[in-house]
């Protein structure tokens, strides 16, 4: 099973935990299959403050993938003013699960992939940033905004912000490869007991789209 991660300039380095709980999980699953794509036609992308990555492919060079994860972090604006990224994610939603991680979501969103769907992005913010959570009930009424850890409304999944795209992630795993998977990349990756947390507290909404 192969899954694509989409990265850009702006991409809070914390996001690429995405990678890593996929890499973990591969000790378990060795079929897992991990690339990286971004809009940047040169593949070299500036993550916030500064990391430097290498991404696998552009757009134009993205192999078919299972799951299609879109990741955040300051450089969201950006991308949801970029029509290539936009139309990309739009084509490529007919064929694949559609996941974001943390504001993502706000590149979903402005790709219309969120409309008459269920979703949720980051919510804590330093002042006087505003919540993005806030910016996607304001500025896409579309959409049917909650406040929560993960939503997944069948062809889309949207995941909350910052660390708990460690917990979609995990959610992911169970969903295609079962619970065990899941608990045990959990488990070597020392995050049972934060993720057990977040399940009772902070719990996944299942919604159906409209």
């Amino acid at each position: 099973m192969k899954f694509g991660i989409v990265i850009y300039d702006g991409v809070e380095p914390i996001d690429l935990a995405t990678y890593g709980v996929l890499s973990m999980a591969k000790r378990i699953r060795p079929q897992i299959e991990i690339c990286t794509i971004t809009a940047s036609e040169n593949l070299c992308v500036s993550l916030a403050n500064g990391l430097r990555v290498l991404a696998d492919h552009d757009l134009t060079s993205a192999p078919p993938v299972d799951v299609l994860i879109i990741t955040g972090g300051p450089g969201w604006i950006a991308q949801a003013q970029n029509e290539a990224t936009c139309r990309f994610l739009r084509a490529r939603a007919e064929d694949m699960l559609m996941v974001s991680v943390c504001t993502g979501a706000m590149i979903l969103a402005a790709a219309g992939l969120l409309d008459g769907r269920a979703a949720t992005t980051k919510c804590q913010v330093v002042p006087p940033e505003v919540s993005p959570i806030v910016r996607l009930r304001k500025d896409y009424p579309a959409v049917d905004t909650r406040e929560a850890s993960l939503v997944d409304t069948g062809g889309v999944i949207t995941g909350g912000g910052v660390t708990l795209g460690i917990d979609t992630m995990l959610y992911l795993l169970g969903k295609f490869f079962g619970q065990d998977v899941a608990k045990e990349t959990a488990r070597i990756m020392e995050y049972h007991r934060a993720w057990a947390a977040n399940v009772e507290r902070f719990p996944p909404l299942r919604v159906a789209s409209q």
